[in-house]
């Protein structure tokens, strides 16, 4: 992990990979809280027999939005800013979900500032995201984010 202590110290580190996170378990219990909180309760993620039975691996899905969503905790693990004001997600660009996480999967994501931009009151800062399966070779996640940050 890289010691960032001003965003204006992000602006040398423009394409080089800011680190790696920890891994993390996506355990089934975590795939059924997020169905219950996005109301996307599709039998691939929540019934553990049926997939048993019909999915190829045996195994219920993690949802997509569920992989992207594990961007904001990675982030804070790879590249935290110690002195700003505020942190806004400003948005996604090329999401893509390239394999899928399935129940009992460790997954951790790398971590590439692309660019750096100064703004009036702060910085646009785009980072292009890699979320990985452990012992598989194609990624579950690419996506560049935008973060707004104000100091």
């Amino acid at each position: 992990m890289i010691q960032i202590n001003t965003v204006s110290d992000m602006e040398k580190h423009v394409g080089q990979e800011l680190g790696v996170s920890d891994w993390l378990l996506i355990d089934q219990k975590r795939i059924d809280e997020f169905a219950r909180a996005t109301g996307d309760e599709h039998w691939i993620h929540v019934d553990v027999e049926r997939a048993a039975k019909e999915l190829p691996d045996g195994k219920t899905i993690a949802h997509g939005f569920l992989t992207l969503s594990l961007i904001t905790p990675f982030a804070a693990q790879i590249s935290p800013v110690l002195e700003h004001v505020n942190i806004l997600n400003y948005g996604s660009d090329k999401v893509r979900f390239t394999s899928p996480v399935k129940a009992g999967d460790r997954v951790r994501m790398k971590r590439t500032l692309v660019k750096f931009e100064n703004l009036e009151k702060g910085k646009r800062l785009t980072f292009a995201n890699t979320i990985e399966i452990e012992g598989q070779e194609r990624p579950a996640l690419y996506a560049e984010t935008i973060s707004l940050i104000f100091n």
